[in-house]
């Protein structure tokens, strides 16, 4: 028998904004969640980006998430990386969101025989970065990449992502990294520990098949694909999985929460 709904995870980018415009029934789907007392968390694959920094772009188009219910693959990145190696020390490629993480878990940052390479999101990727990482990784350092994403969105179209580069590293150095976010159903389970959440009876809302979905099911979650993003309608029966139910958009979800 399957269980009420009492928790929820839903991707950010594609569900709930569009590049700076908020999608139709978004602000009003979180809205009933506070409402409800309902427990939840907006995920995104973007490390680029601090919780904070993500509030305040949701509450400029109209979407009041609080900083608390906002996990990065940057956040969930860290507490791995604190868990399997407490107060260690990384050489970041990345932005604020990244390395606020690891400050916060009590990791330093040094370029100086580092336990780890972690490679984040950044808009001003550095050819001198990424040859110190791949000359790092090459005298042992252990590679981590904080999601598989090759390309992401921009005003102007598609821009490279952490996957790109993480393939430029594996090419220099024979490494293949360690990718903490979607669709490793890592993140998913992170995110369900962090509100002490059960997978039977949370749901996973995303617009992307090949991460959204696809660790939403690997983690036991129930998926919901939204059509407002990445994955059309067209191509959900191309994949050998199915999300548990499609919407058109978020706002089809608004009246589930109870």
């Amino acid at each position: 028998m399957t269980k009420p709904i009492e928790t929820w995870l839903t991707d950010m980018d594609g569900v709930l904004v569009h590049e700076d415009k908020a999608i139709p029934g978004a602000a009003e789907f979180i809205a009933r969640l506070r409402e409800t007392g309902s427990k939840f968390l907006v995920l995104t694959n973007n490390s680029i980006f601090t919780p904070r920094d993500l509030c305040a772009r949701l509450r400029a188009v109209g979407i009041d998430v609080p900083e608390s219910a906002i996990w990065t693959s940057a956040l969930s990145t860290a507490k791995f990386l604190s868990e399997q190696r407490p107060e260690g020390t990384a050489y970041v490629i990345g932005e604020a969101g990244m390395t606020t993480a690891l400050h916060n878990v009590g990791y330093i940052m040094t370029s100086n025989a580092p336990d780890y390479v972690v490679l984040g999101e950044t808009r001003t990727y550095s050819f001198e970065a990424i040859t110190r990482a791949i000359q790092l990784i090459g005298d042992g350092a252990r590679f981590i990449a904080t999601n598989p994403d090759a390309t992401g969105p921009s005003p102007t179209g598609p821009l490279p992502a952490t996957g790109s580069v993480a393939a430029l590293i594996t090419k220099a150095t024979g490494v293949e990294p360690y990718f903490v976010g979607k669709p490793n159903p890592l993140m998913m389970r992170s995110a369900l520990n962090q509100i002490e959440a059960h997978s039977e009876s949370t749901v996973m809302i995303g617009d992307r098949m090949d991460t959204d979905v696809l660790s939403g099911l690997e983690a036991g979650l129930r998926t919901f694909l939204v059509l407002t993003g990445s994955t059309p309608a067209s191509a959900v029966d191309r994949f050998p999985f199915r999300p548990t139910e499609v919407f058109s958009s978020i706002a089809d979800v608004v009246p589930l929460v109870v």
